[in-house]
C-alpha cells in the first residue's frame, strides 16, 4: 500500500506541474507569427531602400545632363560676340551695294553669310538657340527694353523692333534680346458735344 500511495502522490504532483506550465507556454507568441512580422519589416525596409536608390539615380541623371548642357555656357557666350560682328558686317552691306558688287566682293559677302549660318548651326547643336521676339509681348525675363516707340496699331508693350537677337541655352536665358517696345497710340481726343447740346445752343446764337 505504501508503494501505491507514493506512486499516486507522484502522479498527482506531475499532473499539477503540467497544468501550471500550460498557460505560460500558450502565452508565448507562435514562432510563425514572429517570422511573419520580421518578414514584413524587412520587406518595408527593402522597398524604401529601392525607392531611395531610384530617386538618387534620376537625380544623378539630371545633374549629369545639366552638366553636359550648361558646361559650354561661358564658351557659347564668347561666340555670341563673333555672331554679332558677322551680323553687323552683313547689315552694313546694303542691297544696292550687294547688287553692284563685283565677283570678289560678292563672294566675300556670301562667305560671311555661310559662316554665320554654320556658326548658328553649331551653337544649336550644343543646345544654344537664337530667338527674335518680333511682334511678341514684352517679357522682362527674356527681353531687355532699349526704347519705346509710339505705335497706335499694336497694343502697348509689344516688341516692334529687335535691336539684337537673344539666345537660350536649354531652358535658361544665355542673353536677353535687346528690343524696342510699343508705347501705344496717343490718348483719345475729347469727345465732341452731343447733338442735344448743340440744338440747345441754337436759339441763343440766333438772338
Amino acid at each position: 500500500m505504501t508503494d501505491q500511495t507514493a506512486r499516486h502522490t507522484a502522479r498527482v504532483e506531475e499532473d499539477g506541474q503540467q497544468s501550471q506550465a500550460g498557460p505560460s507556454e500558450q502565452a508565448q507568441p507562435a514562432p510563425s507569427t514572429a517570422l511573419e512580422r520580421e518578414h514584413t519589416e524587412m520587406k518595408d525596409r527593402l522597398l524604401r531602400t529601392l525607392a531611395e536608390m531610384e530617386n538618387l539615380r534620376k537625380r544623378t541623371e539630371r545633374e549629369i545632363a545639366d552638366s553636359r548642357l550648361y558646361s559650354v555656357t561661358s564658351f557659347a557666350r564668347d561666340l555670341l560676340v563673333v555672331a554679332d560682328n558677322m551680323r553687323r558686317a552683313l547689315e552694313a552691306v546694303t542691297p544696292e551695294l550687294r547688287s553692284a558688287a563685283e565677283g570678289g566682293v560678292k563672294a566675300l559677302v556670301d562667305g560671311i553669310e555661310l559662316t554665320e549660318r554654320e556658326l548658328l548651326k553649331a551653337l544649336e547643336k550644343n543646345g544654344v538657340r537664337q530667338f527674335t521676339p518680333q511682334g511678341e509681348k514684352f517679357d522682362p525675363n527674356l527681353h531687355q527694353a532699349m526704347f519705346e516707340i509710339p505705335d497706335a496699331t499694336v497694343p502697348a508693350g509689344t516688341v516692334v523692333q529687335v535691336v539684337q537677337p537673344g539666345y537660350m541655352i536649354g531652358d535658361r536665358v544665355l542673353r536677353p534680346a535687346l528690343v524696342g517696345i510699343s508705347k501705344g497710340g496717343p490718348k483719345a481726343a475729347p469727345s465732341a458735344p452731343s447733338n442735344d447740346n448743340a440744338k440747345a445752343n441754337e436759339p441763343a446764337n440766333k438772338s
